[in-house]
């Protein structure tokens, strides 16, 4: 019998944005030969493609860049507390040029398939192009919100005019002088885009399916002073966002909110919906998001602002939420998206009173009549999740498909590693510490390179997640989802999607517990030299 033949790569990893290029740092620091496969033409990930108008952090800009090199931190200036897309981008250019990641990442190669080989044993990476390659580390870099939808209806290549969906957002500046112009959708993004698109456009019709919750952002520009602050207190900045829930800086109050008077309880609420970010939301009182007496208080707190600040109070009632909590939904933050529908030229329209029946070649005919417009934007979301593993034909020992494995839901270790996918590694995947995505990265990806380092140390050629610690992983997940408010209403972060066929049943696709404990469970699993794996 022949050698086994080398692998083309140590590690091939599936996408260039923040977890990409950070792991890609991490495993050359290793000595390890490594191959980024990108679809885009350039780094950023979420922030190379959502280049959409009014794109930009919920995170405090300071506490979500990399904190892995000193030397970093103190060459980059953020203008902003909450940063906007170009500015992202731009660091995510500079950290790509600093340590010279770009060498080891192909763009514009999108990835078809990957294939494990009993045998080898190795990964077969396969693009759309045709071209393959081989690996024996596969690591998915391929994010939980990065494969956009558009909504099921008739028509869509009906419209003549320009259309666009905010995740696939053209690099071109897009002219909206004069234009009518309709979005669909309210969440995040469609909330952004509309608060910021409002005053440039001729008229502006929004097309809400679901009312969302969201609360002021209270942006501003970093002065000197401030910036001199910032960059003597990364350490404790960064310190506390390791010991809080989900790694933000903000952290919840240890009260709940019945164990304060209603003066006290509404005085407190005033102050959050004053402060900068998701104070309101995740610095809140500890039972809003598992009680729904105290989420109610909130909730009625929040919709009266709504009331003060939209002057039609039939619009109003439209904009606040009537089948979910404040903050069961993440919480999009906003500047004057509520001012916007006092203008004249700002339109509402239910689709739940009046739904779209189909787009036409003008515009879009709902049941009540037909609307013409210029412009269509698609602010409708992502398939969340597990909707960029769907994108991939990932085949597993014996040929089986990861879509087959995961159809009732995801099952994980850690949110790691896969039972029947050797050597495939997910960073971000389901059942992972979300929070502050940048924080979960960085220890995701740490993670990662210490199992990859010891399996080269001990001269290991596959790792696989056993069938036992699945399920207990996997258990432990939705055990930690009881009673969680969130868990009980239909969206991206329950795996809800209507605009995707079979993706209608809720499921537990995140890690609910606090990002310490996620550290502290994978710390142990590390410690013990990984003897939960199967090891060969």
């Amino acid at each position: 019998m022949g050698a086994t033949p080398i692998p083309d790569f140590d590690a091939i990893i599936i996408g260039a944005g923040l977890s990409g290029m950070y792991q890609l740092y991490r495993l050359r620091e290793q000595g390890l030969r490594v191959r980024v496969f990108e679809a885009g033409t350039n780094v950023g990930g979420t922030w190379y493609w959502n280049r959409y108008p009014g794109a930009r952090f919920d995170s405090e800009s300071y506490s979500y860049g990399y904190s892995f090199s000193k030397e970093l931190l103190q060459e980059w200036d953020w203008s902003e507390h909450f940063a906007g897309q170009p500015e992202t981008l731009r660091y995510c250019n500079f950290v790509a040029d600093k340590f010279d990641l770009r060498r080891d990442i192909q763009f514009e190669s999108r990835v078809k398939a990957a294939v494990y080989d009993d045998n080898s044993p190795s990964w077969s990476v396969t693009l759309e192009d045709g071209s393959s390659f081989t690996c024996r580390f596969l690591i998915t870099a391929i994010g939980p919100l990065s494969t956009p939808t558009l909504p099921r209806v008739e028509g869509l290549d009906a419209f003549k005019g320009a259309s666009f969906h905010t995740a696939r957002w053209p690099k071109e500046p897009v002219d909206f002088t004069g234009k009518r112009v309709a979005v669909i959708g309210t969440g995040a993004t469609g909330i952004q885009t509309i608060q910021t698109i409002a005053g440039q456009v001729g008229h502006l019709t929004v097309f809400q399916r679901t009312a969302n919750w969201a609360a002021p952002l209270h942006n501003g520009k970093i002065d000197a002073e401030t910036q001199a602050k910032i960059k003597a207190s990364y350490p404790e900045i960064f310190a506390r966002c390791r010991e809080t829930f989900a790694c933000f800086i903000h952290t919840t109050d240890p009260r709940g909110a019945f164990e304060v008077s209603d003066e006290e309880r509404e005085a407190n609420y005033e102050r959050l919906y004053g402060e900068r970010g998701f104070g309101i939301w995740i610095g809140n009182f500890n039972d809003i998001l598992i009680d729904k007496k105290a989420n109610a208080t909130i909730s009625d707190f929040v919709a009266r602002k709504i009331r003060q600040r939209v002057k039609n109070r039939a619009v109003a009632e439209k904009l606040i939420p009537g089948n979910h909590g404040f903050g069961t939904r993440r919480l999009p933050l906003e500047t004057f998206y509520y001012e916007v529908y006092n203008q004249d030229n700002v339109e509402l329209v239910d689709i739940k009173e009046t739904p779209i029946e189909r787009l036409t070649a003008k515009g879009i005919k709902t049941s009540d009549k037909e609307y013409e417009f210029d412009i269509i934007i698609y602010a409708t979301g992502f398939d969340a999740i597990t909707g960029s593993f769907d994108k991939i034909d990932f085949r597993g020992t014996g040929g089986v498909r990861l879509k087959d494995k995961w159809k009732t839901g995801p099952e994980t270790y850690l949110g790691i590693m896969v039972h029947e996918f050797p050597n495939m590694l997910m960073l971000m995947g389901p059942h992972t510490a979300l929070g502050n995505i940048p924080r979960s990265i960085e220890y995701s990806v740490d993670w990662v390179t210490g199992l990859i380092s010891f399996a080269t140390e001990k001269k290991l050629t596959r790792l696989e997640a056993t069938p036992d610690g699945v399920k207990s992983w996997t258990d432990h997940v939705r055990t930690l989802g009881e009673g969680m408010l969130s868990n009980e209403v239909d969206s991206w972060m329950t795996g809800i999607n209507s605009n995707v066929e079979g993706k209608q049943t809720r499921i537990v696709a995140r890690y609910s517990g606090s990002a310490p404990a996620y550290r502290a469970r994978c710390d142990e699993v590390a410690a013990k030299g990984y003897v939960e794996l199967r090891l060969g």
